[in-house]
């Protein structure tokens, strides 16, 4: 297993998500322009309030790519039932931009986790052409492997997820 795969797996990512595949594109997700995303870090859920920046390596201008950004862990970790939540999906993405340069045919969605730790997913796939990538019909229920079928995906070219938690309660003394 490459070393930069080691942390989806371990975060079950690479399991609960997609299949185990090989990184081949470089993809930077920073929020407020100052917080890159790295695997398994948590970041609070006032900083993920917008969406953030995506930006998409790549060789070439002309290729398509889709971001898909997922909570498998909805609406608990331990029991999971409407795995996954779906929270932004932007298509024809060209190689070498960003996601702002995409079609956003989900809108983003800000984390807001209710129990325990959950894990946000931004999962990017290339595309076999321009426009050929449809809505899902929920967010709820959305299976990432299911849509990258559906939408000739094929395998994911890059991935990276967070942690987030809602903020604990101000105590009472």
């Amino acid at each position: 297993m490459s070393r930069n795969m080691e942390p989806l797996s371990v975060g079950r990512v690479v399991g609960d998500i997609v299949d185990g595949f090989i990184p081949t594109v470089k993809m930077s997700v920073i929020y407020n322009s100052n917080t890159q995303v790295a695997n398994g870090h948590e970041l609070m859920p006032s900083v993920v309030t917008a969406k953030p920046r995506v930006d998409i390596g790549g060789e070439d201008l002309r290729a398509a790519y889709t971001l898909i950004m997922t909570d498998p862990d909805a609406p608990s970790p331990s029991d999971p039932y409407l795995r996954e939540h779906l929270h932004w999906i932007v298509a024809d993405i060209p190689g070498t931009t960003d996601a702002s340069f995409g079609k956003e045919i989900v809108s983003y969605e800000s984390p807001k986790p209710v129990i325990g730790i959950h894990r946000f997913a931004f999962i990017l796939f290339k595309q076999r052409g321009r426009e050929t990538v449809m809505p899902p019909a929920s967010r709820d229920y959305f299976n990432t492997r299911r849509f990258a079928e559906e939408n000739g995906l094929g395998s994911p070219v890059a991935a990276v997820y967070f942690n987030a938690q809602r903020p604990t309660a101000a105590r009472r003394r």
